[in-house]
C-alpha cells in the first residue's frame, strides 16, 4: 500500500464528508493505493455517524473510536499501530490542512528519501494575539531545546516512512514533538514544506490557550527525557554523589576542626552549634535521595512495559 492518510478528530462531524471525499479525488487521480484511517476521539457529536456510512461506501475508509477522549496524541497512537501505508500522512479533520500537498509529501519520503517531512503554514489564518505570536515564541523555544531545526512544530500536516511511525511511542501530549521523538529514536532526515493554510470552514478550534503552556511543559519533559531518559542515574547518581561528598566533606571539617581544638586546649563549640552541621547533614541526606531516585528511575526503566493509554469502543474495515 503506497498511503495510509491518519486523521485524528473531536467533534467535526460537518467537515469530514467533505474531507474524506477530496482526499479520495487526489489519491485517486495520482493512482495511490490508500487508506483514510479516521480515529474519533471520543466526539459527542455525530461524527462516528457520518464515519460508519462513509466506511460503508469505501472499504478504504477506516475507523478507530475511542471509549470517551483521550487526546491528540493517543489518538494518533492508535492510527500509527494500525497504518499499513508505506508512507504515512497525518491531517486535522477540520479542512485547514490541504490535501493536495500530499502526493509532494509522498515525493519527498519516497524520491528524495526523507524519513519525515513536517509542513509549515508559512501564512496562518489564525488570530494573531492569540495563536500566531505565542506559536512563533513556542516554535523558537522548541528549536532551540531540541536542536531540530522546523519553523512549525504544531503543524498537523506531517508525512512518515512507515518505519519512523512504527519505531517511536506517542504519548502524554507529546504529538507536537513527533519529530523530535524521531530524531531521538535514529531518524535524523527531517525536512520542512511550506503548505497551505485555509481558514476553519465549520465550527470552533477545539484547541485553547493552555496548549501553549502545556506545550512548553511538554518540551522540557522530552528534553529530559532524550537527554536523561536512557540514563536516569546519570543525572541523579551524578547530583546525589556531588552532593553527598560535599556534605561528607563539610561534616569531616567540623569533625577534625574540633578535635584540632580538643589536642591543643582552645576554646570550642558543640558540633550541634554549627551552621555547616546542618547544611552538611541536609547536604548528605538531599544526596542520598538524589542517588535513590536515580537507582529507582533505572530499575522502573528496566521493567516497564509499554502500555496503551486508551480504549477503544469500535472499529471499522480494520483487518
Amino acid at each position: 500500500m503506497d498511503i495510509s492518510v491518519v486523521i485524528p478528530l473531536l467533534n467535526e462531524e460537518e467537515s469530514i464528508t467533505e474531507l474524506q471525499t477530496w482526499i479520495e479525488k487526489v489519491l485517486s487521480a495520482h493512482n495511490f493505493s490508500y487508506e483514510i484511517i479516521f480515529i474519533d476521539d471520543g466526539s459527542t457529536d455525530n461524527s462516528w455517524q457520518v464515519i460508519e456510512v462513509l466506511s460503508k461506501e469505501n472499504s478504504n475508509v477506516k475507523a478507530i473510536r475511542f471509549l470517551k477522549n483521550y487526546g491528540k496524541s493517543q489518538a494518533l497512537h492508535a492510527g500509527f499501530a494500525k497504518a499499513q501505508g508505506d508512507v504515512v500522512i497525518t491531517m486535522d479533520a477540520d479542512l485547514q490542512d490541504n490535501p493536495e500537498e500530499i502526493p509532494e509529501l509522498y515525493d519527498l519520503i519516497i524520491n528524495q528519501k526523507f524519513d519525515l517531512v513536517s509542513g509549515w503554514k508559512k501564512k496562518r489564518y489564525d488570530s494573531v494575539v492569540s495563536k500566531n505570536l505565542p506559536s512563533k515564541l513556542f516554535n523558537w523555544a522548541a528549536r532551540k531545546t531540541s536542536g531540530v531545526q522546523l519553523n512549525d512544530f504544531n503543524c498537523g500536516l506531517k508525512a512518515y516512512k512507515n518505519i519512523v511511525i512504527k519505531n517511536i511511542e506517542v504519548s502524554g501530549e507529546m504529538h507536537r514533538y513527533i519529530p523530535v521523538l524521531a530524531k531521538n529514536a535514529g531518524f535524523s532526515k527531517i525536512g520542512e514544506k511550506v503548505v497551505k493554510h485555509q481558514a476553519r470552514k465549520y465550527g470552533e478550534t477545539k484547541f485553547g490557550m493552555e496548549r501553549f503552556i502545556n506545550g512548553f511543559l511538554d518540551l522540557i519533559t522530552i528534553w529530559f527525557l532524550s537527554r536523561f531518559g536512557k540514563r536516569p542515574m546519570h543525572l541523579f547518581g551524578a547530583w546525589g554523589v556531588l552532593m553527598f561528598l560535599i556534605g561528607f566533606s563539610t561534616a569531616g571539617y567540623i569533625g577534625i576542626s574540633k578535635l584540632y581544638k580538643l589536642y591543643n586546649d582552645l576554646p570550642y563549640d558543640l558540633v550541634a552549634n554549627s551552621p555547616y552541621f546542618y547544611i552538611s547533614l541536609t547536604t548528605m541526606i538531599i544526596g542520598t535521595q538524589l542517588f535513590l531516585a536515580g537507582f529507582l528511575g533505572e530499575i522502573i526503566l528496566r521493567s516497564k512495559e509499554s502500555n496503551e493509554n486508551y480504549k477503544i469502543s469500535n472499529q471499522l474495515n480494520m483487518n
